[in-house]
């Protein structure tokens, strides 16, 4: 799951203390590194984007797709993409962001592993909510009423999933970069400002 690089429009909190161009320029390098890490990993490619993809490029291989997002919030267009995927035969998907540097190929083939034996799989994140979800069937009510964005999001998923009886396992715990502290992590890719 994409988002158009737009200066002004993508990365925002990190932009508050950045500025919009240095926000702009991380995304741009977050995009350009999960293109890498999604294309070395055993899966076909599904990039969803809010809008047409301007440069192709860093994603592109015989195992890539290129979608457009569908409307609503968040949890909408997570659960449309993987019911899309499952439409076209798959029998596992694991959707990830884009401002994660901290997650790799070896982390998403783990989680199609696990998808093995357990129904869902979530990669907390320390923010609260979760840089990877991977799930074999389509289940919207673990993506509905979720207050995205906040602290609560992977809390209230397992809830969900706990209600509905589901397996799930849960991956290392990784940092999504939203603001500038996030930057100064250990483990992080160096991005160029």
């Amino acid at each position: 799951m994409t988002k158009k690089p737009v200066l002004g429009e993508c990365k925002t909190r990190l932009a508050q203390t950045l500025g919009d161009q240095k926000a702009l320029a991380i995304y741009i390098q977050l995009l350009n590194y999960t293109a890498k890490i999604s294309k070395e990993a055993d899966a076909d490619l599904f990039v969803y984007s809010t809008d047409e993809i301007t440069n192709k490029t860093p994603w592109e291989s015989l195992k890539t797709h290129f979608k457009i997002q569908s409307n609503g919030d968040l949890g909408a267009r997570m659960n449309n993409a993987i019911k899309e995927v499952f439409q076209q035969g798959y029998e596992k998907a694991i959707v990830i962001g884009s401002d994660c540097a901290e997650i790799n190929s070896d982390d998403i083939n783990y989680a199609f592993q696990r998808l093995n034996s357990k129904e869902i799989v979530l990669g907390p994140a320390l923010d609260g909510g979760y840089y990877l979800i991977g799930i074999k069937t389509v289940k919207p009510t673990l993506f509905n009423n979720i207050t995205w964005s906040t602290t609560y999001v992977l809390e209230e998923t397992i809830s969900k999933i706990n209600s509905e009886n589901l397996s799930y396992a849960l991956l290392d715990i990784k940092s999504d970069i939203d603001v500038e502290e996030d930057l100064l992590r250990d483990g992080y890719v160096d991005f160029k400002l």
